[in-house]
């Protein structure tokens, strides 16, 4: 199901929320190694410069995301897609609130971390929905077009014949070999061999 938002036939979406959700996991990490750490300040800024960060990447990857969204005619994927949209929102607020709350001090660090772990989860459920419109409903995916195109200018064309085929000619070829050399001669060779008498043996005549 091709989708608009594209570069070059693959989908912007998913290429760009690989951004914010790597962005916001590290921030969650960072969290907790200030809990352990010896300088909790320093890794709480890190935590909070990587949340602004994803934040950021999540702001830019809902725009291809809403263009594919509004491309989508069927009803129960385009809920889906809804849904998805819908949560990936609430965590972007979730993030903002976090942010600011921790750059203005208002709240204790049990509470932003709080805040992440939530966010966190709402995170897997979103991604658990994106996974679904990808791989059962086949959004954003050119199997149709990758399966009509033909097979003569494409980069699978130059590709070796599989494993199995070159190892069965191969022990084809052997077996020829080995009947051809243990079966009767024909021709020149064939008939010097049938004619040549053995040791001891008189000649025909």
């Amino acid at each position: 199901m091709r989708t608009p938002a594209q570069i070059a036939g693959h989908p912007i979406h998913p290429m760009l929320v690989t951004i914010p959700i790597g962005l916001w996991v590290f921030s969650f990490v960072c969290d907790l190694v200030a809990r352990q750490s010896s300088t909790p300040e320093d890794w709480s800024m890190v935590a909070l410069y990587s949340m602004v960060g994803g934040i950021i990447g999540g702001l830019a990857a809902a725009i291809p995301g809403l263009i594919d969204l509004l491309s989508l005619r069927d009803k129960a994927i385009k809920k889906t897609a809804l849904t998805h949209m819908g949560l990936n929102l609430v965590i972007v607020a979730l993030y903002a609130i976090n942010a600011w709350t921790r750059s203005a001090g208002v709240v204790s660090p049990s509470v932003s971390l709080g805040l992440s772990v939530l966010a966190i989860a709402m995170l897997l459920v979103s991604g658990w929905l994106g996974g679904k419109m990808v791989y059962e409903a086949g959004v954003a995916v050119h199997a149709t077009e990758a399966a009509e195109a033909p097979r003569g200018g494409s980069w699978e064309s130059g590709r070796a014949a599989p494993p199995s085929r070159r190892a069965t000619a191969g022990f084809g070829g052997e077996r020829a070999m080995a009947s051809d050399s243990s079966g009767p001669r024909t021709g020149r060779e064939g008939g010097a061999a049938a004619t040549r008498p053995a040791a001891g043996e008189r000649p025909r005549e």
